[in-house]
């Protein structure tokens, strides 16, 4: 199999590492930065934000390699931007789901910066099962009336538009009876609370109560959209393991240059075999997690969720063990200084932790590959 990349590829990949290289997070700073509207603008001006959609819909053609790219970049320079709940989730659900209306309305204002998104899934009970939904959604008036709460919502503090998983019927577990919508995030009976990650992305907890939502905005099928959320999670998971890539590769790196420079008992501590030994460990882990962002990035679009989320789940749960070994590794060889705030190595470990729980954590994934017999098949 190539895996060289296309022309096209090569000068993006060259475009977002050098912005991104440009514009790395000041480890210091304390939730949003006073130019975030002009790196987001940025974004757009490099055409990042219309990489995954269609030329007819206003995007350029890319796929899940160029989303792989972008978010590798993004987590090279501990960037902060709602670029995941965005592009790849909130554009995934019109991409995947929206119908041609949709699509017109609300793409080309992603593509050029112009609306932010997020998706409002997580409830207090629900822990990492997409299924696991209490929000309601009853008819009224030719239309639906939301009422619930969301939690931990990614890029909930600023976006403009929700897409918003509701029960129209069945009992909460119910695979069956899941609808998705697409509302305003400043609709009559929207209140959220913004808060941080631990990393420094904005989050927000998001209550429903007596939303009116048009029956225009309800996204793919009615009482069946278990489906389309879960292969939209599987894009993100995968644009999730190329964003730990891009953090294991700049804390690696980071890691290898302290040992080159620190001075102990007269020499450089990286002539010590034993610290050697575990600087190689931490590039066996990192070339490890690259090679399953790239299966990830491959199986992102499998339209079967039997061959799709076993592939997803792996990789998933292989690049959170290379990233906590990473983590872990570059805060022993560090010592102390790797835990101060104004230092990066810090702030690249939170990155991965926080990444590693995002959409379920290393035990969920395994499970389930384990759900669905595995990776091979016996014979």
């Amino acid at each position: 199999m190539d895996f060289d990349l296309s022309e096209e590829q090569r000068l993006l990949k060259e475009s977002i590492d050098r912005f991104a290289a440009d514009h790395q997070r000041d480890p210091g700073q304390h939730g949003a930065a006073p130019d975030d509207a002009a790196l987001w603008n940025g974004l757009a001006g490099l055409g990042v934000m219309a990489v995954p959609f269609a030329e007819e819909d206003g995007g350029i053609g890319g796929g899940p390699v160029e989303t792989m790219l972008v978010m590798e970049a993004i987590g090279r320079g501990l960037i902060t931007l709602p670029y995941l709940p965005t592009v790849v989730l909130g554009g995934g659900f019109l991409r995947l789901g929206g119908s041609a209306a949709q699509r017109q309305e609300f793409i080309p204002r992603i593509a050029d910066g112009s609306l932010k998104m997020a998706f409002a899934q997580l409830e207090r009970q629900s822990r990492y099962d997409l299924h696991d939904v209490a929000t309601s959604a009853t008819r009224a008036d030719g239309g639906y009336v939301l009422n619930g709460r969301k939690g931990v919502v990614l890029g909930g503090d600023a976006a403009g538009l929700l897409v918003v998983t509701a029960r129209t019927a069945g009992a909460r577990r119910d695979a069956h009876g899941i609808t998705l919508f697409l509302v305003d995030a400043d609709a009559p009976g929207v209140s959220r609370r913004a808060m941080p990650a631990q990393d420094g992305q904005g989050l927000a907890e998001i209550g429903f109560d007596g939303v009116q939502v048009p029956a225009e905005r309800v996204l793919g099928t009615v009482d069946d959209g278990l489906g389309l959320a879960s292969h939209v999670v599987d894009t993100a998971l995968a644009a999730i393991c190329a964003d730990s890539l891009g953090a294991m590769e700049a804390l690696q790196q980071l890691t290898v240059d302290y040992l080159k420079t620190r001075q102990q008992f007269g020499v450089s501590i990286g002539s010590f075999q034993a610290l050697q030994h575990r600087a190689a460990d931490m590039l066996v882990a990192v070339e490890q997690a690259r090679s399953m962002a790239m299966y990830a990035a491959m199986m992102a679009e499998e339209p079967d969720p039997v061959e799709r989320r076993p592939a997803i789940a792996a990789a998933k749960a292989e690049v959170n063990r290379c990233g906590r070994l990473v983590g872990e590794e570059a805060v022993q060889l560090h010592g102390g200084i790797a835990m101060t705030w104004e230092y990066r190595a810090g702030h690249y470990f939170k990155r991965l932790t926080t990444a590693e729980l995002l959409f379920g954590d290393t035990d969920h994934h395994l499970r389930a590959v384990l759900q669905h017999g595995g990776l091979v098949e016996e014979v």
